[in-house]
């Protein structure tokens, strides 16, 4: 084993940077934060303790490497820099390059900037976290784990869209999926705590928060997903429209007088409950007008619900039998009214809920929520930062046994 115990890390935003330092097994960090608005006014970064305790700091300056060497003064502060044993990265978009983590090398981090094509949004601020941590700290093990990865099981079927082929083998048009870090993390812990065989389970997830998908997992191995080529595609989400028919956009593109690109932002960041409500993309918000009975955020709700249930039936259908039925993400951890209304649109496949169970399962808690003579429903809070430090802390545990280079190290 490694004589380092933790592992440090990174999601980057383009305006943001999100961290955890994690021992190695455990579930809770023992300093995790954020570092907002950077290449803005304002820049902050807040800290919260293993306690819970929380403080936020003005940054010097207002960049992703003022943000990290703030970081890594707190962590040296706390006696935390030379427990490191590596450093895990969260990038978005790894094509079908990247089937597994992998080191990240020079090589790697050109294929990453080659795929930002494919991701936009968020490839290019993934490398920059990547590359300024890897400057400042260039001597640790840096770990790229792909959202996509998990989902490269998806036999061709899944993953391929019904257009000329020759755009799929010239371009890289296909389904990619994402969330997979989440997906796997839940698929293993569901097993776990159903006793599920290994070898011989089907697993429905819905990972709800802002950005929502759900994936049919098939003995450990992701069969189909619901999200494509890029994070648009399925569910209805915060600010995202999920599926919708390009005729209709280009339609509206013809109507407004707007590009192709301007009809993409618009799906992107104005769609989902935000553009159906009016009010909030924020689920808590909107369950909150509903009450009040708001026929708008009412209507959001509904279509959100409707959509998430179309896309669990559809995709029991790459599942042989259904073992459970799970929920997780902020909205499918906490909202027992989403919970209840998409079970009440599955009773066709005799998905009962328990009222009172679902209503006790909020705020990290887990557990079964479904009836006695119903498929197992299930509430997991997920961890893909644990996932994250595992992968990195096992690659960086092999890399330290290699005498030569570890150029092409990638994890199993």
């Amino acid at each position: 084993m490694l004589s380092e115990s933790r592992v440090l890390v990174i999601n980057c935003g383009s305006s943001s940077l999100k961290f955890s330092v994690l021992p190695l097994g455990e579930d809770m960090p023992l300093l995790s934060g954020l570092a907002e608005r950077l290449g803005l006014d304002n820049a902050s970064i807040s800290f919260k303790n293993e306690s819970g305790e929380k403080r936020t700091a003005p940054l010097d300056e207002a960049t992703h490497e003022c943000a990290l060497e703030t970081l890594f003064s707190e962590m040296s502060s706390l006696c935390l820099m030379d427990s490191l044993c590596a450093i895990g990265h969260r990038v978005a978009h790894g094509g079908s390059e990247f089937r597994h983590s992998v080191l990240i090398t020079s090589e790697v981090i050109g294929k990453i900037r080659h795929l930002s094509e494919l991701a936009p949004l968020h490839n290019p601020a993934n490398l920059v976290g990547i590359e300024t941590a890897m400057s400042l700290l260039p001597d640790l093990p840096h770990i790229a784990v792909f959202d996509t990865a998990f989902h490269q099981t998806m036999p061709p079927e899944a993953y391929t869209y019904a257009i000329p082929l020759e755009y799929r083998d010239d371009y890289q048009i296909r389904r990619y999926g994402f969330h997979g870090t989440s997906h796997r993390y839940i698929a293993m812990e569901t097993v776990k705590e159903l006793g599920l065989d290994p070898d011989n389970h089907g697993i429905l997830v819905a990972h709800l928060g802002n950005g929502s998908s759900v994936c049919a997992v098939k003995n450990g191995k992701s069969v189909d997903t619901s999200m494509g080529m890029t994070p648009l595609e399925g569910l209805v989400m915060g600010t995202r429209c999920g599926d919708i028919d390009f005729g209709a956009a280009a339609y509206l593109a013809k109507c407004t007088n707007q590009s192709i690109e301007s009809i993409y932002q618009v799906m992107n960041s104005q769609s989902g409950l935000l553009g159906l409500s009016g009010i909030s993309s924020d689920c808590r918000t909107l369950q909150e007008a509903r009450q009040q009975g708001d026929d708008r955020a009412t209507l959001a709700i509904d279509v959100m619900v409707h959509r998430l249930a179309r896309h669990l039936g559809g995709h029991l259908a790459s599942l042989t039998h259904l073992d459970a039925l799970v929920f997780t993400g902020g909205i499918g951890e906490n909202s027992a009214l989403i919970r209840e209304l998409v079970i009440d649109n599955l009773a066709v496949f005799n998905l009962k809920i328990d009222k009172e169970k679902n209503q006790s399962v909020a705020g990290g808690k887990r557990g079964v929520i479904s009836e006695p003579d119903s498929p197992v429903i299930l509430v997991l809070p997920t961890n893909e930062e644990k996932m994250i430090a595992g992968d990195a802390a096992e690659i960086a545990e092999t890399v330290s046994r290699l005498p030569h280079s570890y150029e092409h190290h990638i994890i199993a």
